[in-house]
């Protein structure tokens, strides 16, 4: 349960044993909406914090880690990716990193509670800098009911941005959303979903390829870097084709992207998976 103790917010997670928190000055805004309750906090040393449900979900410090391998690995690789959707990523940051991609020719972000992107927009001004870039559009409804009414094959890359597969989110872990997805992407499409710590969520990451080859994708992988605002400090993100085998060589050199995190060489360790992982 989160609690503030002197001038920490402190994210205790009784379930793993452990403990995330940050040194706070202030409360910035308390608003619940129908459908969570966002708290966001002024740090002294990780700029702003975004709190959902008593979950931490970015500060204004680290965030770009699990932006940019959200999006890089799979966008670099896959040249001919047209046709983008976020499902989730209210804050945004996802948003900016694919728009750094020119191929990029329309991106569609679907997050339910819009009160997430007007915070983030006055508190994370820098992650919604693209926000009107004309190849984007900002829906806010619901991701489940969206991915269902999508035409069949319309999708290149469909980007699962969600928190944890809790409340809300839930259902974006599930044999018939993901059947949906597989419905909306085109022959040789990719999704790419958020998938927790590969040290205290292990089952999770597997059941979510079972599911994912369950319903029709033909491959999986999953890529894991540093999120020391996440349980663990340590997650990861799956990634799933339809028809083919999944492929993520390391992307040509002659890639230019402006980023803090991403490049050719934590594309190669990111691949790397640990001895203990079971396949």
């Amino acid at each position: 349960m989160p609690q503030l103790m002197q001038d920490w917010f402190i994210e205790a997670m009784d379930s793993t044993g452990s403990a995330v928190g940050f040194r706070v000055r202030k409360k910035l805004e308390d608003v619940t909406t129908p459908f969570q309750h966002i708290e966001i906090y002024e740090t002294t040393d990780f700029g702003n914090l975004m709190v959902i449900d008593g979950c931490i979900m970015l500060t204004g410090r680290e965030n770009f880690f699990y932006h940019e391998m959200l999006t890089h690995p799979v966008l670099c690789t896959h040249p001919e990716i047209r046709q983008v959707a976020i499902i989730g990523g209210g804050d945004c940051g996802t948003l900016r990193e694919v728009l750094k991609h020119p191929g990029v020719k329309s991106v569609t972000q679907v997050d339910i509670d819009e009160m997430v992107t007007r915070l983030s927009e006055k508190y994370f001004p820098e992650l919604c800098e693209s926000n009107q870039d004309p190849r984007a559009t900002l829906l806010f409804e619901d991701g489940l009911e969206w991915i269902e009414n999508q035409p069949e094959n319309s999708l290149d890359l469909l980007i699962i941005d969600s928190t944890d597969p809790v409340g809300v989110a839930e259902g974006l872990f599930e044999h018939p959303f993901y059947k949906m997805c597989f419905r909306a992407l085109k022959p040789g499409g990719v999704l790419v979903q958020q998938s927790e710590s590969p040290l205290l969520h292990t089952a999770l990451i597997a059941d979510m390829q079972e599911k994912l080859k369950a319903v029709g994708f033909r491959s999986t992988d999953w890529l894991h870097f540093p999120q020391s605002c996440y349980p663990s400090g340590w997650w990861s993100t799956t990634v799933a084709r339809k028809g083919g085998q999944l492929k993520l060589p390391y992307p040509p050199e002659t890639i230019n992207l402006k980023t803090r995190f991403y490049n050719r060489e934590i594309h190669q360790a990111a691949l790397a998976k640990p001895a203990f992982w079971r396949n």
